[in-house]
C-alpha cells in the first residue's frame, strides 16, 4: 500500500481520512465464495491455506470494483468456532495468512486501500455462546486480533455481533493490542433490541466509552432495517466515533441448494446516498453483496461527490400491528371439536377450499401471520375481521423470513377451532426432518387442518438466528410428494398409514423470479408430484399476470395451467413501501408504473394500493380462480377493506358448502377447475 496522504498516528490517519469523505468497505467474502462451489458447510476460514489464490482473487475483485476497505477472510477464525474442524491450535497461522493475502491483493492492484482484520463472535448465538469466563472471552479475542495485526491488518473490523457485553470486550482487547483504529458493528433484528434489551443509541454510548473509532450496523434484512438501526443510534456529533453500515443484499432465497439474495447491484447504488444522508462514514455490503454492488456503489459515490449533492430516495416505513382486542369467545371443548373435526371412512370429504374451487366460486384468502408470543387473542381477532368480510379461507404463514413465531399449526387450528374458518397451512421443510413433517401432517389431519401450501422456507440467516441451520431433508416438491403419498394412505417409506387422508395441497409460483425458466421447470415438477393449486408471488400489472398465463399456455397447452390459480396480490402503502419491496424481498418485482402511482399516491398510499390491487383483481377475474392476499406491516383492515370489495361483485358462498348435509354426501375427491 501506498504511504497514506494523510500523517500521523493510525487513529488519527483514519479520523483524517474518513474527514475526507466516506470510505467504501468491500462486500460479502464468504457469500460471493459459496457461490462459486465452496460447500456451505466448509470451514471458510481454512481456504487461506488451502485456496489462497481463490481468496485473493476475490480481494482483487472488490478493488477493482473502488472498494477502499478490504476485509480479511477470518470472521470466524477464533479457537471456539475453529474447533469444530479441528483447528484450534491454528488461530495465529489463519489470521496471520488472511492479513497477508489481503495485503498481497492490494499490493497486486496497486490501489490505495485498508486492510480491515474481520473478527465475529466467539460462537453462534443460535447454538448458543460458549461457557466462558471473562478472562478466557478476552484471551481469546486478543489471540485472533494479534494474529491479524502481525499479518498486516490496518484497521480491525469487528462485526455480526448480538452480544453487546462480548462486543464491548472486543473492543477493550483490540485498544489494548494496537493504536490501529476499530469498527464496531452490530446486528440488530426487527425490534431494534440487543438480546440484553440495549437499543442503538445505547449501544452506540457503550461503544463509544469502550474507544470504538466508529460504530454501526451490518448483515441484518437489507439495507432498510440496517437504515433503521443506525438512524435510531443517532448522527455522530463532533468528536464522536463515525457511523458504519454494511448490510446484507436483502433477503436471500434458496434456489438449487444456493442461496440467491434479493437486492441487486443497481439498487445498492440507489441507496447510497440514503446511506449517507443517515450519517454513515463508512459503508459497505455483507451478505450477498458482490463486486457488482460495490461497483454500484463507487459510480453513486463518485456522482454525488461531483454533483456536491445526497439525494434521500424513499425507504419502506417502520411495521405496524393491528389494536390488541381481547378473545372472549365461548369456546366448545377441545375433545368435542376435535372429534367432529374428521370423518370416518374410507376418505375424508374435500376440504372446503376444494369444494369451492371445483364449484367454480371466485375464492378470497388472506394471510395471518402467527405471533411472536405466546398470546393467541390478536390473531384470532384478525381472523374474525377477516371472516365477517367475507374471506373464505386464511392462510397462516410458517416462520416467514425465518422470524421465530408461534408454529403455523398451532394458530390454523386456533382460529379453525374458535371461528369455524377454514386455513390453509404455509408448511416450510427448512425446519423439520421427514420424521416431523410427517408426524405434523398426521397431526393436523386429525384435528381438521387440511389445506397445505408446500415451501422450502427461507434461510435461517436471515432471521433471528442468522447463524443458525436449516434441515432442508426435502425441499417443496418433496413434500407435495409426502401429501401426495398420504392421500392414497401410505408414508414416504410405502408403508401403510390405514386410510387415505384427505389433503389440499397448494404450491407456490414465482412468474417475475429473475431465472425463470427454472421456476417454471420446478412448477412442472410440483404439478407431478400432485400439486392442486398454484397460488402466486405478488403481482402488481395486467402484464405481469398475462406473461404468467401466456408461458402456461405455453408450457401445459392453450388450457394453461391444469389446476387453478390464485393471484397473489399485496396491497401496497407508500411509495417507500413499493421500493422495499421491489428492490430488496425475493420474489416481488413492481412494475414502474405501479411505482410511479405510489409516488403519486402522497398521503393516499393506502388507499391508492388498495384500489390498484382492485383493478387488477377486476381485470383478471375471468382468468384466474381467486385471489391470495397479503397483508402489508399486519394491515388486516385494509386487506378487509380490499375483500368487502371483492364480495360486492363475489357474494361469498354459504358455509354449508362444506358443513352438515353437504360434507357428508361429498364425494371423496373433488375435480379441482383451472379456471371459474
Amino acid at each position: 500500500m501506498a504511504e497514506p496522504a494523510f500523517g500521523g498516528l493510525p487513529r488519527q490517519r483514519f479520523r483524517n481520512r474518513l474527514a475526507a469523505g466516506p470510505i467504501l468497505v468491500d462486500g460479502g467474502m464468504g457469500t460471493l465464495l459459496f457461490s462459486r462451489g465452496v460447500p456451505q458447510r466448509a470451514c471458510l476460514e481454512e481456504l487461506v491455506v488451502s485456496r489462497p489464490e481463490m481468496v485473493g482473487a476475490a480481494h482483487r475483485e472488490y478493488l477493482e470494483a473502488g472498494a477502499e476497505l478490504i476485509e480479511t477472510l477470518s470472521f470466524g477464525a477464533n479457537r471456539h468456532r475453529l474447533a469444530a474442524w479441528g483447528l484450534e491450535g491454528s488461530v495465529a497461522d489463519l489470521n496471520r495468512r488472511a492479513a497477508r493475502i489481503a495485503r498481497e491483493a492490494r499490493e497486486v492492484s496497486g490501489r490505495d486501500a485498508l486492510v480491515g482484520g474481520s473478527v465475529g463472535p466467539l460462537g453462534s448465538p443460535a447454538r448458543g455462546m460458549p461457557a466462558m469466563s471473562e478472562a478466557a472471552v478476552r484471551a481469546s479475542f486478543r489471540e485472533q486480533i494479534e494474529g491479524l495485526l502481525e499479518g498486516g491488518a490496518d484497521v480491525i473490523v469487528l462485526e455480526t455481533f448480538s452480544d453487546l457485553a462480548q462486543l464491548v470486550i472486543a473492543v477493550d482487547e483490540a485498544r489494548g493490542a494496537s493504536d490501529v483504529p476499530v469498527i464496531a458493528s452490530l446486528t440488530f433484528g426487527e425490534e431494534l433490541r440487543l438480546a440484553d434489551g440495549s437499543s442503538p443509541r445505547a449501544a452506540a454510548q457503550a461503544l463509544a466509552m469502550a474507544g470504538a473509532d466508529a460504530i454501526g450496523v451490518n448483515c441484518g434484512a437489507g439495507p432498510v432495517a440496517c437504515l433503521d438501526a443506525l438512524e435510531a443510534m443517532g448522527r455522530a456529533a463532533d468528536g464522536e466515533p463515525a457511523r458504519s453500515i454494511m448490510p446484507n443484499a436483502g433477503l436471500p432465497q434458496r434456489l438449487e441448494g444456493r442461496f440467491v439474495y434479493a437486492a441487486s447491484p443497481t439498487y445498492f447504488g440507489t441507496v447510497t446516498p440514503r446511506l449517507l444522508a443517515a450519517g454513515a462514514g463508512i459503508l459497505g455490503g455483507c451478505c450477498g453483496t458482490t463486486p457488482e454492488h460495490i461497483a454500484e456503489m463507487r459510480s453513486a459515490l463518485d456522482a454525488l461527490k461531483a454533483a456536491g449533492v445526497a439525494a434521500t430516495p424513499d425507504i419502506a416505513p417502520p411495521q405496524e400491528s393491528p389494536t390488541e382486542v381481547a378473545d372472549r369467545r365461548p369456546r366448545p371443548s377441545l375433545v368435542e371439536w376435535a372429534t367432529n373435526a374428521v370423518t370416518e371412512g374410507d376418505a375424508p370429504p374435500p376440504t372446503r377450499l376444494a369444494q369451492l374451487l371445483a364449484a367454480g366460486r371466485f375464492v378470497v384468502s388472506v394471510e395471518i401471520d402467527p405471533p411472536r408470543s405466546i398470546r393467541i387473542n390478536r390473531t384470532i381477532e384478525a381472523a374474525r375481521l377477516l371472516r365477517d368480510a367475507g374471506v373464505d379461507v386464511v392462510n397462516v404463514s410458517d416462520s416467514a423470513m425465518a422470524r421465530v413465531r408461534m408454529s403455523a399449526l398451532s394458530v390454523a387450528f386456533g382460529i379453525q377451532h374458535d371461528l369455524d374458518l377454514e386455513c390453509l397451512v404455509h408448511c416450510t421443510t427448512r425446519d423439520r426432518n421427514l420424521m416431523a413433517l410427517e408426524s405434523e401432517l398426521l397431526g393436523a389431519h386429525a384435528l381438521g387442518v387440511r389445506n397445505f401450501i408446500a415451501l422450502t422456507g427461507d434461510p435461517p440467516r436471515i432471521g433471528d438466528y442468522p447463524t443458525g441451520t436449516g434441515v432442508w431433508d426435502v425441499d417443496s416438491i418433496g413434500l407435495i410428494g409426502i401429501l401426495t403419498r398420504l392421500n392414497l394412505a401410505e408414508d414416504p417409506s410405502g408403508a401403510s398409514i390405514g386410510q387415505r387422508a384427505g389433503f389440499t395441497i397448494a404450491c407456490a409460483l414465482d412468474s417475475t423470479a429473475a431465472d425463470s425458466a427454472t421456476e417454471w421447470d420446478r412448477l412442472e415438477r410440483k404439478l407431478e408430484a400432485g400439486a392442486h393449486l398454484v397460488m402466486t408471488q405478488p403481482l402488481y400489472s395486467v402484464e405481469q399476470v398475462e406473461a404468467m398465463l401466456a408461458e402456461a399456455r405455453r408450457r401445459f397447452g392453450p388450457r394453461g395451467l391444469p389446476v387453478p390459480v390464485l393471484l397473489g396480490v399485496l396491497p401496497l402503502v407508500s411509495a417507500r413501501h413499493a421500493e422495499f419491496l421491489h428492490n430488496e424481498v425475493p420474489g416481488i418485482t413492481i412494475a414502474d408504473e405501479a411505482r410511479a402511482a405510489m409516488r403519486d399516491a402522497g398521503e393516499r398510499g393506502s388507499e391508492v394500493g388498495i384500489e390498484m390491487a382492485d383493478r387488477l383483481l377486476t381485470a383478471m377475474e375471468g382468468e384466474v380462480a381467486g385471489t391470495y392476499i397479503m397483508p402489508s406491516f399486519g394491515r388486516y383492515e385494509q386487506c378487509a377493506e380490499l375483500v368487502r370489495r371483492i364480495r360486492a361483485r363475489h357474494p361469498a358462498a354459504p358455509t354449508a358448502v362444506a358443513t352438515g348435509a353437504a360434507r357428508a354426501s361429498a364425494p371423496a375427491t373433488a375435480p379441482l377447475r383451472a379456471t371459474p
